[in-house]
């Protein structure tokens, strides 16, 4: 099981059991000041018994539960702006036998001090009994009123993924403008697997006539199809940006292994950019102490406009990109985006050993290059060159990023972090 600020996540029935919900719904109980809690999950089929689980708990702790069934990551996070709380019942990109709790608290995901409080479930002896409420959402109607209508249609293909965008999608798209034609609806019929950054999308990019997208089980990553392929997660984050500066914001937060294209381009706009952690509640957390109004994750295609919602949405990162696909500057932002390539792998090694394969990795890599360890080991090549070596927060694998302007340099260095890793997992282990 995997506990971090991302999130409670395992395998449910193995290392995710019926008693760690129990556990962590008391806890986060602990932390909500308004009594109301909004649930939500995706489509994963344990689903439904950890939702009977968790609405249980919060509501033997006194606490009113908000049930809005299946839905998107984003439709939850802003339904817990208004109420005060919320938990959402995912494992997000995960294999389909994972499942797990993600906590959001005051509109945003929960801190690392909130964490601690989670985890701690002592004290917690009942107070009344509260409420099960019924509740709808007005996601659609306020992310139109942020992305504008087209001033003419659109051919969207939306690949669902077999997850919670499939009835939301479809709507925001064409209440937009665009005329929508979807594939992947069902879980059980899915062509493909649950990460969109990961798959190939062979079946989205033979379908797309002009557009796609493509959604994660909870709708928070979102990666883009165009021109007859798949685009990387950085172009996503990158389009974001680009819409974003449009709207005349300047201030970003964005996760230390987002691209370096997408830095410059700020820059290049008269904007600001700040580095923070991997992990979505840590970028948000930056954006809160700098007074920045977006950013995201370019490793999740995770584009976060905060006046509207506090977490990776990919619902409204979808309708902001098809806003701007008539615009005649996009494909020279792509260019540009593509100018720096990246290269993303992973590395199965136990939790355990994390830390130590870290540690010996950063004290060779000292003696030869500058190094940041904000997160991990985040290694400067040169100007335009890094690769970051850093442990997940939601699996038992160690991630490998390179990015480059240059595909051969780009191709060597990634090569040698992951025989670097592999050689330290082999000699503690």
């Amino acid at each position: 099981m995997k506990i971090s600020i991302s999130g409670i996540r395992g395998v449910y029935g193995k290392d995710f059991v019926p008693e760690d919900v129990i556990k962590y719904c008391n806890g986060f109980s602990k932390l909500i000041k308004t009594g109301k809690c909004v649930i939500g999950r995706d489509t994963r089929n344990t689903g439904e018994m950890i939702e009977k689980l968790v609405s249980a708990t919060m509501l033997e702790r006194g606490i009113d539960v908000y049930n809005l069934g299946i839905i998107p990551t984003p439709v939850v996070f802003r339904k817990a702006k208004e109420m005060g709380s919320g938990i959402i019942i995912t494992s997000s990109h995960n294999p389909l036998e994972w499942n797990g709790l993600k906590f959001i608290i005051e509109g945003r995901g929960i801190t690392q001090e909130e964490l601690e409080i989670v985890k701690n479930e002592k004290n917690s002896d009942r107070i009344n009994i509260g409420n099960e409420i019924t509740v709808e959402s007005d996601y659609i109607f306020d992310a139109v009123n942020i992305i504008g209508k087209l001033k003419k249609p659109q051919q969207v293909t939306v690949d669902i993924g077999g997850g919670s965008a499939k009835e939301i999608a479809p709507r925001l798209l064409e209440e937009i403008g665009c005329q929508v034609e979807t594939i992947n609806e069902n879980l059980d019929e899915c062509s493909r697997g649950p990460d969109p950054t990961s798959d190939k999308l062979t079946e989205l990019i033979s379908k797309t006539k002009n557009v796609g997208f493509a959604f994660d089980l909870d709708s928070d990553r979102v990666i883009l199809v165009m021109n007859g392929e798949k685009k990387s997660s950085d172009i996503t984050l990158g389009l974001g940006v680009v819409r974003a500066i449009k709207l005349g914001i300047k201030k970003f937060v964005l996760s230390i292994d987002s691209s370096l294209a997408v830095e410059k381009y700020i820059i290049k706009h008269g904007g600001q950019v700040w580095r923070s952690k991997v992990g979505e509640a840590n970028v948000i957390q930056m954006m809160i102490e700098n007074n920045a109004d977006a950013g995201g994750e370019g490793s999740s295609g995770g584009f976060i406009l905060k006046k509207f919602n506090m977490c990776r949405d990919g619902l409204l990162t979808s309708g902001l990109i098809a806003s701007m696909i008539d615009d005649e500057t996009i494909q020279k932002d792509i260019e540009f985006f593509e100018s720096f390539s990246q290269s993303r792998s992973k590395i199965s090694i136990e939790s355990s050993l994390h830390d130590k394969v870290i540690t010996m990795i950063a004290k060779e890599m000292k003696k030869k290059y500058e190094i940041n360890q904000l997160d991990g080991i985040k290694i400067n090549i040169n100007d335009d060159t890094w690769s970051l070596i850093r442990k997940s927060n939601t699996e038992d694998i160690i991630r490998v990023s390179t990015e480059s302007n240059n595909k051969q340099l780009l191709k060597k260095i990634q090569s040698e972090m992951i025989k670097k890793v592999e050689c330290c997992y082999e000699e503690i282990k």
